[in-house]
């Protein structure tokens, strides 16, 4: 398993992080889209085994349990992964039991440690942005834990350029710890972080994460054009974000996928994955697996190696329209 550098933090992990959000019993909004604990399991052992060193979860996937699982089911193996998981969304009706202010920081971390059954978060990520609290707010917060032992990297997940890089200038002024990392979404028909955070992450050296490299499953292959999401699937469930995925762009995209796996004898889906891997910037890209079929047509995107032409068309057609003032700099950049 190629092991790859979280941006400038002494962390290296595997190119593929197995996310755990299809992990527990979830009666939220992943009600129907997760595994039993049964195959969970054996997704879990099998992606440890395959060398994949980095586990990502969240206090909100299914209300707690993801992490309930990863606790009770790494054990001795513990020691072995990076453990990374967030707070930021609701765990409760409380006004405390949400958002980035120090009471909610702290709070949320004491509870996934417990269940966790772990000592340290190796990876601590605040899940999305929270402009209602100031930055120097949930930097001191985080600054805290660290110190005191319970976390030992911080990153951010779902933010705006303009808060990244307020988030640095506040770490740097003020001498708090400083986010290693950021997760972001991306995959061929969603590029949109290529504009402001990614370019952001490249100029302060953050990791970048990805998460839904086959954009939320339609670079799977299952789905097709004008006709409804298969029964069961995870899509079929989402009905609203099908109809936002679901365009004419993302099957055109999906089209050159798929000509793409047939001259290479492979999967859309691994070739979407391979896709993404070939991004310089990229530290390591989160794949989710409802089950052991699923976490192996995953693993085959890590050995395709796609040829460069192949490159060219999959950049060529999911190019997108950046708008102002990035079609200008682009046109002009060379005067």
């Amino acid at each position: 398993m190629e092991l790859r550098p979280l941006g400038q933090s002494g962390l290296r992990l595997s190119a593929l992080t197995l996310g755990t959000m299809t992990f527990g019993d979830s009666q939220g909004f992943m009600k129907g889209a997760t595994s039993d604990d049964a195959t969970a399991r054996r997704v879990l052992d099998r992606a440890l085994d395959a060398g994949i060193n980095c586990l990502d979860t969240a206090n909100i996937y299914s209300e707690g349990q993801s992490e309930e699982r990863l606790g009770d089911w790494l054990g001795a193996r513990r020691h072995e992964v990076v453990l990374a998981t967030k707070c930021r969304f609701p765990m409760g009706p409380a006004p405390h039991q949400q958002g980035l202010s120090r009471r909610h920081i702290v709070e949320a971390c004491e509870a996934s440690l417990r269940r966790l059954r772990t000592d340290r978060i190796d990876l601590y990520q605040v899940h999305m942005q929270d402009t209602g609290v100031p930055i120097e707010e949930t930097l001191r917060a985080l600054d805290d834990l660290v110190t005191a032992g319970k976390v030992l990297y911080v990153g951010c997940s779902n933010y705006t350029g303009y808060r990244l890089i307020e988030s640095l200038w506040a770490s740097d002024r003020r001498h708090l710890v400083r986010y290693a990392s950021v997760q972001l979404q991306y995959s061929l028909v969603c590029r949109d972080a290529e504009r402001e955070v990614v370019p952001a992450c490249k100029a302060f050296g953050l990791g970048v994460m990805a998460w839904s490299p086959l954009g939320r499953g339609l670079l799977s292959g299952k789905y097709h054009r004008h006709a409804p999401p298969p029964e069961g699937s995870r899509l079929g469930t989402w009905t609203d974000t099908w109809k936002k995925v679901a365009t004419e762009r993302a099957f055109d995209i999906l089209e050159v996928v798929q000509e793409v796996a047939r001259e290479l004898n492979s999967t859309p889906a691994a070739v979407s994955l391979a896709w993404v891997l070939t991004r310089p910037w990229m530290s390591t890209v989160i794949i989710g697996a409802r089950d052991e079929m699923q976490l192996a047509q995953n693993l085959a995107g890590l050995a395709l190696k796609l040829p460069q032409e192949a490159i060219a068309r999959l950049d060529a057609v999911s190019e997108p329209a950046w708008g102002y003032p990035y079609d200008f700099i682009r046109v002009r950049q060379e005067w």
